[in-house]
């Protein structure tokens, strides 16, 4: 079992009248190698599960163990080390002042422009770079602040990836980029996840994508997990299925103002 959660609960300003349940009574498991699709309204709770995971914050109840250690009340940057994350921002997760072979250094444990960087360094950058189909491996001494959103989420997923970590959380990481662009990292995000194995968590807006990308789809509603779904029965499914099935189970029709049908 790679990540496994027991009746994780968080609420938010607790005892006042702003009493928010963000996380009710979560429970969950994941083995090593699955790539689980996550999609819900505006505040169902999918980024704070997220949150939840990294340790930006402590959960009032539960525990959560990841390959089997019980990281409950493990500080945030060290969680940092073994799992990486991508957010819907293609500002967040590089250095906009620093070169993209900069970036690449940190991201691989080389220092950066702290340290030397080798010859063998740059050849194994370029490399990489070259996978992404973006140019970039031209660019390596170019600022990461005047690459596209397409260019610096690329790049951002491969630093996150560099030194594959126990568990990739992907937060809405391609809903800020134009459609072509969008569909490009995902294809780039499927190649990465399932080239190196690796445990992923998706959060997504698109429903259709939701179905199509991994091998289990999860919906969340008011905190909940409301839709566990994976094997044939995912096979079979379709986004009016996704709906009929939120429907069902929650007794509300999904609010999909933000949420992609097709």
């Amino acid at each position: 079992m790679m990540l496994k959660l027991e009746h994780v609960t968080k609420r938010f300003n607790a005892g006042t009248f702003d009493e928010r349940v963000a996380l009710d009574d979560i429970s969950l498991e994941l083995n090593k190698g699955d790539f689980v699709s996550i999609i819900g309204a505006n505040g169902a709770g999918k980024s704070t599960l997220f949150n939840a995971i990294c340790g930006s914050f402590l959960c009032d109840s539960g525990r959560i163990k990841l390959d089997g250690k019980d990281i409950t009340l493990m500080r945030e940057h060290a969680r940092a080390k073994v799992i990486g994350r991508l957010f819907q921002d293609p500002m967040r997760g590089s250095a906009p002042g620093m070169t993209i072979e900069e970036n690449l250094a940190l991201a691989a444990g080389s220092g950066g422009w702290f340290s030397h960087m080798t010859a063998k360094d740059r050849d194994t950058f370029r490399e990489k770079l070259s996978l992404l189909n973006m140019g970039l491996e031209n660019r390596m001494r170019s600022p990461v602040g005047l690459l596209s959103g397409g260019q610096r989420q690329a790049l951002t997923l491969m630093m996150a990836t560099f030194n594959p970590p126990k568990l990739l959380l992907l937060d809405e990481h391609t809903a800020a980029l134009d459609p072509g662009t969008a569909e490009k990292v995902l294809e780039l995000t499927k190649s990465i996840v399932e080239e190196n194995e690796l445990t992923c968590m998706m959060i997504t807006h698109n429903m259709q994508s939701a179905l199509d990308l991994g091998n289990r789809t999860l919906m969340m509603n008011s905190g909940k997990i409301v839709l566990d779904v994976s094997g044939d029965e995912r096979a079979e499914m379709t986004v009016n299925d996704l709906l009929s099935r939120f429907r069902q189970g929650t007794g509300k029709v999904l609010n999909t103002d933000r949420i992609l049908l097709t």
